[in-house]
């Protein structure tokens, strides 16, 4: 008998689907270039079948996938090909365990869809901070796997930032838990940061516990036309200084970017009259019902007008306008999809560098492929840019993306890291990725994680293949 029947048959039927047509759908990864097999699909709905579930494969050494949302752009949560593997989703486990408004904090099941803890937060005058484009999909223990980011990091930092207490299933079905949500907890190592960007290959998250924030009472969106894409740092400065650090978001958008976006999407408009190289979305809010934010907004953007560091720009007068402002950033990577996809690079550099890597990677591209188009966007408070390449009208987009990956990537990877950066921001690790930790990750970084990795998961059950290259 197989290992894999054998986990099986150790577990309740209620937790086992076996249909191909419904698992077609989990081993799939997120943007359809890695299709993986199993023999069956693992729900459970509480941290006791978890725990059931990941004895049951200890004890057969049977390769467990854990999966939240299947957002991954890098395969971390797509099995194998050779079908060796279970698959576990956490879907099931969406309950909210507790919201604490006088200790800001929430927590609630790994398998919670970000947007439903945002709305609980709303519904009781606080919020989440954490804030992706994926947010109606992804679920939180998969944003705390992969250390999501999102566009409120200038001010709130990463997931990791946000995380007050973790419960982990280890690799042999034991139980790590410190849920509780405090803030000071010094009794020893802090041991949840070993899980928090992990990507499921040291345990399976099943409980989380996050810091809130007090809902904002005023918000201030503007969507501004950057004279020199060189001054992105001195706005940004310039920006939290009039604001007192009321800066949420600081949000890049190149003229190519945003000129894909209108093309594929009609219904949308530019709100500038006139055109510029280079925009940003910055948004600005507190809770503070006595602080005059638009005084101080409107004191920047005069400043910067004066200055001429911006050409042009408008503040959202309403939600509508505000909402249709976030979408010129949001809807970015679905133009990209219209236009026949792009090679994607997930560049992070110091905020001081970053427009020197954007002028320095755009010429990098240009002698390789001057038809290419590029959609360059990002999360300018934090260093983290989307440096993604499209294919021209017309070409294969396949002999494309290999053109790109064997010519162009390398120089580009090769670039941040000369420029002290990184070739992964938030994306994560993967399996498409190990190559590049492999060459560019930091001294000594890689032996480290393999102990770290033999240690807890001696038998390289959970998420094999993944993080830390062989």
């Amino acid at each position: 008998m197989r290992r894999i029947d054998s986990v099986l048959l150790d577990l309740p039927e209620d937790l086992v689907t076996k249909d191909q047509d419904i698992i077609s759908a989990y081993v799939t990864d997120f943007r359809r270039q890695y299709v993986g097999a199993t023999t069956a699909l693992l729900r459970p709905r509480n941290t006791a079948e978890v725990q059931t579930i990941i004895r049951a494969c200890a004890k057969h050494t049977v390769g467990i996938v854990p999966q939240g949302g299947n957002t991954s752009y890098c395969t971390a949560a797509t099995p194998s090909a050779d079908g060796q593997e279970l698959l576990i989703s956490l879907e099931r486990m969406n309950t909210l365990r507790e919201l604490d408004p006088q200790n800001l904090s929430i927590t609630a099941d790994a398998g919670m869809i970000l947007s439903e803890l945002q709305s609980a937060a709303d519904d009781a005058g606080l919020m989440l901070p954490l804030a992706l484009g994926s947010q109606q999909s992804c679920r939180i223990g998969g944003n705390l796997s992969t250390n999501a980011g999102g566009i409120n990091v200038v001010r709130y930092g990463m997931a990791r930032e946000l995380v007050l207490g973790l419960e982990v299933v280890l690799p042999d079905g034991s139980l790590f838990s410190e849920l509780n949500p405090l803030r000071k907890n010094n009794s020893g190592y802090d041991v949840k940061q070993l899980f928090i960007g992990a990507e499921g290959t040291l345990g399976v998250i099943t409980g989380v516990s996050l810091k809130l924030v007090r809902r904002p009472r005023q918000t201030i969106t503007a969507f501004l036309a950057v004279r020199d894409i060189g001054s992105l740092a001195v706005i940004l400065d310039a920006a939290q200084t009039k604001s007192g650090e009321a800066i949420t978001s600081f949000e890049y958008i190149s003229r190519a970017s945003l000129n894909l976006l209108l093309s594929a999407q009609s219904h949308l408009r530019h709100p500038l009259e006139q055109e510029s190289e280079h925009y940003v979305v910055l948004e600005a809010t507190t809770a503070s019902p006595v602080l005059n934010l638009e005084e101080c907004i409107n004191a920047l953007l005069a400043e910067l007008y004066e200055s001429e560091l911006i050409s042009d720009g408008t503040i959202a007068a309403s939600e509508q306008q505000r909402t249709d402002l976030w979408r010129l950033r949001e809807n970015i990577p679905e133009a990209e999809v219209y236009h026949g996809g792009s090679i994607k690079h997930d560049i992070a550099v110091r905020t001081s560098r970053l427009a020197a890597f954007i002028e320095a990677a755009c010429q990098l591209v240009r002698r390789h492929r001057n038809d290419a188009l590029l959609s360059v966007y990002g999360h300018v408070g934090d260093g983290n840019v989307h440096f993604n390449i499209v294919p021209p009208a017309g070409a294969d987009k396949r002999i494309f993306k290999c053109s790109v990956e064997h010519d162009i990537s390398p120089e580009i990877y090769k670039l941040a890291y000369e420029m002290g950066g990184t070739f992964s921001a938030e994306y994560g690790i993967g399996r498409i990725k190990l190559n590049l930790l492999q060459q560019y990750g930091a001294e000594g970084k890689i032996d480290l994680m393999k102990r770290i990795k033999t240690a807890i998961d001696p038998h390289g059950l959970l998420n094999p293949g993944k993080v830390i290259p062989q």
